[in-house]
């Protein structure tokens, strides 16, 4: 039985990476009731906002503040309105949704999450690739280039490229250059393969393919500035080992050798 919705609370849900088919059921079925959507205007698809019912005020975030987003909320809540925060991908990636929180714990005002699909999820369904290779990566760094909102000194690309293991880095493709300076400087080969995904399952998603040493002038050439992910890693190259799991001689509760 699906769970009921509580009108006293503000439903936060990742609108996934683009396709709108690739919201969850639970944020569908949540999205496609809401009395107010404030929607992330400059990142997710609007075809999202065609699940909506007619009558919903839809309120593009876009050009708001903090503040702005806030009241809307409170606002809403206050008329006893079903009120939706639409937010790309998922909410626990860049999706400042602490802040939010804490602004309407200040009204007495509680929040639920409704997980979604991160693009680094999208990109490496579009790509065909697992991060997790065995043998070759079983571990996935998620980060960002420091820029007006800095990162912790301990974070830095080096220090996470010194492990190379595969990588993620969103909000960083502007500044590509300075981005391949940085992981050759901590330690990736200028041989590793790289992958820079643009708008990962949109219509008009784009994949630029190449190694550090290549990878910097063939994105500035796309024109790609923004909106990408660049993932990293040997992961994206040809070595790969089967793993036990199916493995007819590995024996494990399911299943003798």
């Amino acid at each position: 039985m699906a769970e009921s919705i509580d009108r006293a609370q503000v439903y936060f849900i990742g609108a996934g990476p683009g396709d709108p088919e690739l919201i969850t059921l639970k944020g569908h079925r949540i999205l496609s009731q809401a009395d107010v959507v404030i929607f992330a205007g400059s990142l997710i698809n609007h075809d999202l906002l065609n699940y909506c019912k007619p009558q919903a005020e839809c309120h593009d975030s876009a050009g708001l503040n903090l503040q702005q987003i806030i009241d809307l909320m409170e606002q809403g809540i206050r008329a006893g309105k079903l009120v939706v925060r639409l937010q790309t991908g998922d909410l626990s990636l860049y999706g400042s949704i602490r802040e939010q929180g804490e602004e309407l714990g200040k009204l007495g005002i509680g929040f639920s999450s409704v997980p979604g699909v991160s693009s680094f999820l999208g990109a490496a369904s579009q790509l065909g690739v697992e991060y997790t290779v065995p043998e070759v990566s079983q571990s996935l760094v998620i980060t960002r280039m420091s820029g007006r909102t800095p990162t912790p000194e301990r974070e830095s690309l080096e220090s996470f490229a010194a492990h190379q293991t595969s990588m993620a880095i969103f909000l960083s493709v502007q500044d590509i250059g300075d981005v391949v300076e940085r992981l050759l400087s901590g330690g990736y080969p200028a041989t590793t393969p790289v992958a820079v995904v643009y708008k990962s399952s949109w219509p008009d998603h784009q994949t630029v393919r190449g190694t550090l040493e290549t990878i910097a002038p063939l994105v500035r050439n796309a024109g790609i500035r923004k909106t990408a992910l660049i993932l990293v890693g040997a992961f994206l190259g040809d070595e790969y080992h089967y793993s036990k799991l199916y493995d007819a001689g590995f024996s494990h509760e399911y299943r003798q050798a």
